[in-house]
């Protein structure tokens, strides 16, 4: 499927389909970078530190600058591999001196958007811990580093609810707008909207979080997804479809109300004509 799939293209037979993955959704790649970025950063930022001491205690001075140059020249590498256009030429010719295959395709891109994301919070992490040991040997807070360390070791969380919330925000459907049904694959289901109720969405950069509300026809439990992830585009479609749905059944709901109305108020102008006759009958005699 292409990127112009992602928002929802229309086909011959009135169908709307999207996918929404790390590879055509900034949203989820950004989220998945930089919660797999987390973890690794953490890793190499326990790692790092060990390297540094270390070389510290073997060399000195000199061998704690050696190891920090190492790892300024490895992030500044993985760096100007992301921003090269010829990214998998270059890792082709890396991997042939070794035992590894160079990953291509999407395996590439999650790759380096995992080494992008682990650049980027380790050196964040660095800063914070940097800044936690600055404060901690010049006493300028009462907390020392506290602040700082308890503030990198926050993002851990984070990273996981980003994890969580990537897996949430990746779908893959189609939605047939004529059958007025919503077609899931990753894991099949199927949503007809003649049994939604309502509908109220939220979104969250390039996706949408729509939330349904089932019917309950005859009291019955109507089984289905509660919260889906689609593009803008299908959120608005569905949004109008449902509440077209409503004003429809609303104006039936009107029209059988007031053709009740009609004939009980007939009802009643009859049962007063015959009583006021059988009244004014008894007047009579």
């Amino acid at each position: 499927m292409d990127e112009d799939a992602v928002d929802g293209t229309d086909t011959a037979d009135e169908t709307m389909q999207w996918r929404r993955d790390a590879s055509t959704s900034h949203t989820v790649r950004l989220l998945w970078a930089f919660g797999v970025g987390t973890f690794f950063a953490a890793i190499g930022t326990v790692v790092c530190w060990r390297l540094y001491r270390l070389g510290s205690e073997a060399a000195g001075g000199p061998g704690g600058t050696v190891v920090l140059a190492f790892i300024a020249a490895f992030a500044a590498t993985v760096l100007a591999l992301a921003a090269s256009s010829h990214t998998e030429a270059h890792l082709t010719r890396i991997a042939e001196g070794l035992p590894i295959d160079a990953p291509t395709g999407t395996s590439l891109n999650r790759a380096i958007d995992a080494a992008v994301g682990t650049v980027v919070m380790g050196a964040v992490i660095g800063a914070l811990m940097g800044i936690g040991w600055y404060v901690s040997q010049n006493e300028l807070l009462a907390a020392g580093a506290g602040p700082f360390t308890g503030l990198a070791a926050l993002l851990i969380p984070g990273a996981l609810i980003a994890l969580v919330l990537a897996s949430f925000l990746q779908s893959v459907g189609a939605f047939d707008r004529e059958e007025g049904t919503i077609y899931l694959y990753e894991p099949e289901q199927r949503i007809d909207l003649s049994l939604v109720n309502a509908v109220s969405s939220r979104r969250i950069g390039d996706t949408t979080i729509v939330s349904l509300e089932y019917k309950q026809p005859d009291g019955q439990y109507v089984a289905g997804p509660r919260r889906i992830a689609v593009p803008p585009a299908i959120a608005d479609e569905i949004r109008a479809i449902v509440e077209t749905r409503r004003v429809r059944f609303s104006e039936r709901v009107g029209q059988r109300l007031r053709g009740i109305g009609r004939r009980v108020g007939q009802r009643l102008r009859g049962i007063g004509r015959r009583v006021g006759q059988r009244l004014r009958g008894i007047g009579r005699r």
